[in-house]
C-alpha cells in the first residue's frame, strides 16, 4: 500500500506534514525514543522502594544485648553495690514513725517539715487583705523616671512662678512710681496756678497767676487771700528784694485810676500803654497800677522792677 504521507521530489522522500526530509524525521525520532527511555529508568530509580536497613535476624539479636535474659525467660536481677550510696534508701527499717509500717501494709508518704509548716499556714485564716500582683519592671522604671522629672520640674515651676509674680509686681511698681513723678512734676510745675485758682475761689474773684516774672524770683509761701482779693508773693533767689501781686474787684475804669494815683504819687505818674492796657508806675517804678475786666492790678515792694519788666507781667495776667 503507498504511505500517502510520503512525497517524492527528485528521487528524495520528503514528509508531506512538516516538508522535512524523511531521512532527518527518523533520526529525530530516534534520538526522542532514547531521551524517553531515559527520563523512564531514573524515574524508576528514584521511586523504588527503599530495602531494610536491618533484618529481622540483626534486630533479634539486638533486642537481645539490650535485654539480657535468664533461661528460663525473665529478666535479670542486678544486685546493688555497697559502694553505691545514691540510691533511695530503705525505708522499712527507718525510724521515723510515719515510715514504721507493719508487714503487708502500704508505705504512708512522708512530708518534709518545712512543706509541713507551709500548709499550716496557708489552712490558717487569712486576717490580711491579699497583697497585689508585683509589678513588672518596666512599670516600675516608668514610675521612678516620672516621680523623677516630677521632683525636678517643681522647683523650677515654682521658682518661674515666683519670678513672673515678681516681674509682674516689679512692672506695676515701676508704672506706679512713673506716673507719680510725671503727676508730681504736672503738680509741682502748676502748684502756683493751683494755688491761685484754689485762693481765687475761697476769695470770689478770677484772680491768676503771670505767665511771666523776672529772673532771679520765684513764689514766695503760699497764696493768700481774703475777701475779694488775692495777693501773690515772689522773692528774690539770692537777696532780699521782694514784689507782690495783688488782684481785686474795683469798679474803677482807668481814667478813675488815673485821678486816684495822681492824688497818690503826687502827679509823679509814668503812663505806659501795653496789649490795651494803661499801666501808671510811680515811686520810683515800685509801684504799678492797671485796671481790666473789674478787677484792680498792683506791683509793689522793693524790688525795683524796669518799667519793660512790670509791662510783661501785666501783659501776662
Amino acid at each position: 500500500m503507498k504511505n500517502d504521507k510520503v512525497v517524492i521530489i527528485n528521487g528524495r522522500k520528503y514528509d508531506k506534514d512538516t516538508g522535512l526530509p524523511m531521512e532527518e524525521l527518523a533520526q529525530k525520532s530516534k534520538i526522542t525514543n532514547d531521551m524517553k527511555s531515559k527520563t523512564t529508568k531514573v524515574a524508576r530509580i528514584i521511586i523504588e522502594k527503599p530495602k531494610a536497613l536491618y533484618s529481622h535476624a540483626s534486630l533479634k539479636t539486638f533486642n537481645d544485648i539490650r535485654s539480657p535474659r535468664r533461661k528460663n525467660g525473665h529478666n535479670m536481677d542486678i544486685s546493688k553495690s555497697k559502694h553505691v550510696t545514691h540510691f533511695t534508701p530503705d525505708t522499712s527499717k527507718s525510724s521515723h514513725p510515719e515510715a514504721q509500717t507493719k508487714k503487708g501494709q502500704d508505705i504512708k508518704p512522708i512530708s518534709h517539715p518545712l512543706a509541713a509548716k507551709v500548709s499550716k499556714q496557708r489552712a490558717l485564716p487569712k486576717s490580711v487583705p491579699a497583697v497585689s500582683a508585683e509589678k513588672s519592671s518596666k512599670e516600675i522604671k516608668q514610675e521612678v523616671i516620672a516621680a523623677a522629672l516630677k521632683k525636678s520640674e517643681a522647683p523650677k515651676t515654682t521658682k518661674k512662678s515666683i519670678l513672673k509674680r515678681n516681674k509682674k509686681y516689679l512692672n506695676i511698681f515701676t508704672i506706679s512710681a512713673a506716673v507719680l513723678i510725671v503727676v508730681g512734676s504736672i503738680i509741682y510745675l502748676n502748684m502756683p496756678i493751683i494755688s491761685v485758682k484754689v485762693a481765687s475761689m475761697q476769695a470770689g474773684i478770677d484772680a491768676t497767676f503771670p505767665e511771666y516774672h523776672p529772673d532771679g524770683y520765684s513764689l514766695s509761701g503760699p497764696v493768700s487771700y481774703s475777701n475779694g482779693e488775692v495777693t501773690i508773693n515772689f522773692h528774690a533767689n539770692s537777696g532780699n528784694s521782694q514784689f507782690a501781686i495783688k488782684q481785686s474787684k474795683s469798679p474803677l475804669d482807668s481814667s478813675a485810676l488815673k485821678i486816684q494815683v495822681d492824688k497818690s504819687s503826687d502827679h509823679q505818674t509814668s503812663e505806659s500803654q501795653e496789649g490795651g492796657l494803661t499801666i501808671y508806675t510811680y515811686n520810683d517804678n515800685n509801684r504799678a497800677d492797671w485796671v481790666n475786666g473789674g478787677i484792680l492790678y498792683s506791683i509793689s515792694g522793693d524790688a525795683k522792677l524796669s518799667s519793660d519788666q512790670i509791662r510783661h507781667i501785666a501783659t501776662s495776667l
